[in-house]
């Protein structure tokens, strides 16, 4: 499974990425993080951009702080072009205890796999909080 990850993650999700492969599901299931600059996305694209190249490219968003207002806002984007196919975006809850709290992590990690095992259950949903 493919991870589009927001640019004001990035830090995080190499520790976030660390405690995934340190707990062994790479073994189990592949993931892959991709930032924006790999992607050669400018990190002041909005939210319908975002969103639409993550679907294109088959990948999840995971962010932390998504805007939830205006007309390119995450959330009017998800409620204008979500299908039922949709690839939904990960919210972390605590984008600091992710970093901070190996527990967290740990947490965060094992709902991310519960939720790319069980993918096509969360099809459609738009977004999906963790832990």
């Amino acid at each position: 499974m493919f991870f589009l990850i927001d640019h004001n993650l990035n830090g995080h999700a190499l520790v976030f990425f660390g405690s995934i492969v340190n707990q062994g599901w790479l073994d189990i299931v592949p993931i892959r993080f991709f930032t924006f600059e790999q992607m050669e996305l400018p990190i002041n694209s909005d939210d319908r951009v975002v969103w639409r190249l993550a679907q294109e490219n088959e990948m999840i968003l995971l962010t932390a702080n998504r805007t939830m207002k205006g007309n390119n806002s995450l959330e009017q984007v998800m409620r204008e072009e979500n299908t039922p196919n949709s690839l939904p975006v990960i919210t972390i809850g605590n984008a600091d205890k992710l970093l901070n709290d190996s527990e967290y992590r740990e947490i965060c990690a094992e709902r991310l796999i519960e939720i790319v095992l069980t993918i096509d259950n969360y099809k459609g949903s738009m977004r999906i909080f963790i832990p």
